[in-house]
């Protein structure tokens, strides 16, 4: 008698020594009962598999005593994953799976690494499945006849949605099962897989569309242990500062990595990576190819290369950063470290998450703190955790340049019609509120170029055609909008090489500016000497020089996410009170008990604002702990107030606790704060004359015009200058801004500038918070534990690294007298 589907896959997992969980079988049975939903599960619990093996099951089920014989079945499942670096991993999990039951299925990657030629191959016979981004995805539309692979669609499954859906890639992915839905012949299943975040069930709705008002969500029954070590130094320093701690642990954090099989140590920027592994390599010389580094800077074959040796267990430590974040099996690994706060709940969990990648088996992660007050942080983060207070994730709405993008991408395949393309828009979670009036406005601006560039026959890209068609015909529109289509705009990057000709990465091109021929900087763990810039790349030599210049990624800063500036102040709370201490803050009592010696540690209902006065000038401090973001926008609003009324000028600083202003000439602080210094009367007003707004919307245009598809990159090989990209931005800012001020990715820049650099509604809240709170103005006789940090920062933009080493020591020498 032959097997029934289900007990394949059950001898199958028998033969592996594993058992189905609940929640896998769960998943199966609504699968195949036609449900669409979100998989809730934690990393390395087998949500993989959880939604693979429905898919097998329903074809076995379709074709009882065939499933084992090769058959046209055209492309049935699609799956979306964020990172080219899952889908090897993916592709491989489902591949063994068929080969082991005997099922004669494809699974295929298409992405950025694919090559031409496999491509004509996927297009000549697509795969069972395919394994792929959204970019690609969005790509596969622009082709003609594009109906044809997916008239046998069965299922779209989007994985790690929690990383998507709160930027312009869960656009794209909205937009694009917006489309399948509608072509596809019969209906499509989708399933979304996510970690836990704080709004689940918006996740669905975004997913799904927003007429699905009942979530279907599968939670995973499995209760991932997560055990959070922090490393403690031997002695704090009562006035610590960023950055120099954690290489000061590098003698705690070998014995952890001999004790391991494989760890990785998670740094929060590729900059940091560079160091840890210099200073590892420095120090332990025998580890010398046990030690390998992994960040988005680096050549794609150097990152497959070590992604190959982890699997193979070939490598004692990875030094990364979030390039291997997400879900990346890899099963030797059994020991992961957090250098410095990773500023979330949810990222820290999912670092966390990589250790012990099984089910059933904890999760140990230790945290190394950069300098001794980011141990508050490793005691909130075991607390978040225990709790499972996760962040909330936004999703965007209305980003016209997602929308103007993926017009001309339908107009380069087969073409659309008005009225039915705006019913699909409407049916997603990110255009739900799309008027008629904005969308004409698209559609005037793909077809014209809008009101301002209509002129310029080089943005009328869509034709209409008599039947109402809008409709690519340029052969060279639709090769440069194909080459650059996407949603993810990084700053320029330079290509940086041997003479001799090998390719080691990329790094930016502002770094690169400030150097001299000759000079040594450290990369991809070597030392390289720059011989000179030639077109985009930077040609370089081996050289023997050690160097303390490392290259300095734009973007490296973590934001603080809001669920942890509260938990922040939750800790500090504690800390001063009665309450059981954790070991991080009984660490650094020494600290707690000198701040609270000179100034006070606040509680929840208590802003703190210290002024001091030293050879510099007149220093005030405020500590709001939201974070450097906020804390950059806020300062320069108190800035602006005080110099309304009173004729000074102020230098800032910041860090994720709290802020400074220094002038050279006394701060009225008292004064300030009679009047008032926090009311939200003319808030974004006095916002607005406090930072260049008109600076940050400029920024941001340039991305926003980028995907919008009005300024071409270049061709492979040939790509146009950063200087020319941002010229040609400034010009059509300023083209629109007086002539089209209506102009709607105008507006969205000026949106984006307030909601994302500023994170206008955290700022918002911040401000409501700190008017219900005491304020506490502290006059101290010299600088405070909180303070010293802030300052250090404020050095560090002025001084190299040696001399700042040697400033530190100076001034810490004179505050502990």
């Amino acid at each position: 008698m032959e097997e029934k589907p289900l007990e394949v896959i059950e001898r199958w997992f028998a033969q592996k020594g594993w058992k189905p969980f609940p929640f896998q079988y769960e998943t199966w049975e609504a699968y195949l009962n036609e449900k669409s939903g979100i998989l809730n599960a934690p990393t390395g619990s087998g949500k993989t598999y959880s939604l693979w093996i429905p898919a097998l099951l329903e074809y076995m089920q379709e074709n009882p005593g065939t499933w084992q014989t090769p058959q046209k079945n055209g492309l049935r499942i699609i799956w979306v994953t964020p990172l080219r670096a899952l889908a090897k991993d993916i592709q491989k999990a489902m591949s063994t799976l068929c080969e082991e039951i005997g099922l004669p299925w494809t699974v295929s990657i298409r992405n950025g690494d694919t090559s031409p030629k496999e491509r004509q191959a996927q297009k000549k016979k697509m795969p069972e499945c395919l394994i792929t981004t959204p970019e690609s995805l969005h790509l596969l539309f622009a082709q003609k006849n594009n109906h044809q692979l997916f008239k046998g669609l069965k299922t779209i499954i989007i994985d790690e949605w929690h990383e998507l859906m709160a930027n312009k890639r869960g656009v794209q992915i909205q937009l694009a099962l917006s489309y399948l839905r509608h072509i596809a012949p019969s209906p499509i299943k989708t399933w979304g897989i996510s970690a836990t975040i704080g709004n689940m069930e918006q996740a669905y709705t975004t997913l799904m569309g927003p007429s699905e008002v009942n979530p279907f969500i599968i939670k995973a029954d499995i209760d991932k242990e997560i055990i959070v070590e922090s490393i403690l130094p031997d002695e704090v320093e009562k006035y610590p500062w960023s950055g120099h701690l954690g290489v000061k642990l590098i003698d705690k954090i070998i014995p952890i990595i001999e004790e391991s099989k494989t760890t990785l140590l998670f740094t929060n920027t590729r900059s940091q990576t560079e160091i840890w592994y210099q200073k590892l390599m420095d120090k332990y010389p025998e580890m010398a190819g046990l030690v390998a580094m992994h960040h988005g800077s680096l050549d794609n074959e150097v990152r497959s290369w070590v992604e190959q040796a982890l699997h193979e267990g070939k490598l004692k430590l990875v030094i990364c950063t979030s390039s291997l974040d997400l879900g990346v099996d890899f099963r030797p690994v059994d020991t992961v470290i957090q250098v410095g706060g990773p500023k979330g709940v949810s990222r820290f969990a999912q670092r966390a998450g990589r250790a012990g990648h099984q089910p059933g088996l904890p999760s140990k992660i230790f945290f190394v703190p950069t300098h001794s007050l980011e141990l508050i942080e490793g005691s909130a983060l075991r607390k978040a955790i225990a709790e499972q207070r996760f962040e909330v994730q936004h999703p965007h709405e209305l980003s016209y340049d997602v929308l103007c993008q993926f017009l001309v991408t339908i107009a380069v395949g087969e073409g659309f019609y008005k009225e039915k393309l705006y019913t699909m828009l409407k049916s997603t979670h990110a255009f739900r509120n799309l008027t008629t009036d904005a969308f004409d406005w698209a559609l005037q601006f793909v077809t014209q170029g809008g009101k301002s560039l209509g002129s310029y026959e080089e943005f009328s890209k869509v034709e209409v055609m008599e039947d109402g068609l809008y409709k690519v015909n340029s052969r060279k529109v639709a090769m440069r909008h194909r080459l650059s289509m996407g949603t993810i705009v990084s700053d320029p990057m330079l290509k940086v090489k041997y003479m001799t000709g090998g390719y080691l990465g990329v790094v930016e091109e502002s770094f690169i500016a400030k150097l001299n021929k000759g000079d040594v900087f450290f990369f991809a763990g070597k030392s390289l000497e720059y011989v000179q810039l030639k077109e985009m790349s930077v040609l370089v030599r081996r050289s023997k020089k050690k160097t303390n210049i490392i290259p300095r990624w734009m973007g490296g800063r973590l934001p603080l996410s809001s669920q942890m500036s509260e938990m922040l102040r939750e800790e500090l709370e504690n800390a001063v009170s009665d309450r059981k201490k954790s070991i991080e803050v009984q660490t650094i009592q020494p600290i707690l008990e000198l701040q609270q010696e000179l100034s006070l540690v606040p509680d929840r209902k208590t802003l703190l604002i210290e002024k001091s006065i030293s050879k510099e000038g007149s220093h005030v401090f405020l500590y709001p702990f939201e974070g450097r973001f906020v804390h950059e926008v806020l300062g320069a609003l108190v800035a602006y107030r005080i110099s309304v009324s009173y004729p000074i000028s102020f230098s800032i600083a910041m860090n994720d606790y709290g802020f400074e202003l220094l002038s050279d000439s006394d701060i009225p602080i008292e004064d300030a704060l009679a009047e008032d210094l926090f009311s939200t009367q003319n808030l974004m007003e006095d916002i607005f004359a406090s930072i260049n707004e008109s600076e940050m919307a400029k920024r941001k245009f340039r991305d926003i015009a980028s995907i919008a598809g009005l300024i071409f990159q270049g061709y492979p090989g040939k790509p146009i200058t950063n200087r020319h990209v941002q010229a040609t931005s400034g010009i059509i800012f300023g083209v629109f801004d007086e002539y089209d001020p209506d102009n709607l990715l105008l507006q969205q820049a000026k949106d984006e500038a307030l909601s994302m650099q500023m994170e206008k509604d955290r700022l918002l809240k911040a401000i409501d918070r700190i008017n219900q709170q005491e304020i506490k103005l502290i006059h101290t006789r010299r600088f405070t534990p909180f303070a010293f940090p802030i300052m250090v920062d404020r050095l560090r933009a002025t001084l190299t690294s040696e001399t700042l080493e040697d400033r530190i020591a100076k001034i810490q020498a004179q505050l502990i007298k």
